[in-house]
């Protein structure tokens, strides 16, 4: 894993996640696959293996680029402008 300039822009301590799971998928009736939280603003949002993919849908439409696994047990993060985890 290689560090990104991204990470030293992150909040810190780390945002509290909004929700314990993707509110979009739930609206639409669908069930997320793995979760992955917003470490910009702390939003809950779906991983791409997910029929609605929410977690990349939140990154292009807000830019935060980074973004960590919310399974239990996972801890990997994720930068969508440097592609690569971080």
């Amino acid at each position: 894993m290689s560090e990104c300039p991204h990470v030293s822009d992150l909040p810190r301590p780390e945002r509290a996640p909004l929700s314990e799971t993707c509110l979009e998928c739930r609206a639409a009736g669908t069930h997320p696959v793995q979760l992955r939280l917003c470490l910009v603003c702390g939003q809950v949002g779906c991983c791409d293996s997910s029929p609605l993919q929410h977690a990349t849908t939140h990154f292009k439409e807000t830019g935060h680029p980074v973004m960590r696994s919310f399974e239990p047990g996972e801890s990997w993060r994720w930068c969508f402008e440097d592609g690569s985890i971080v």
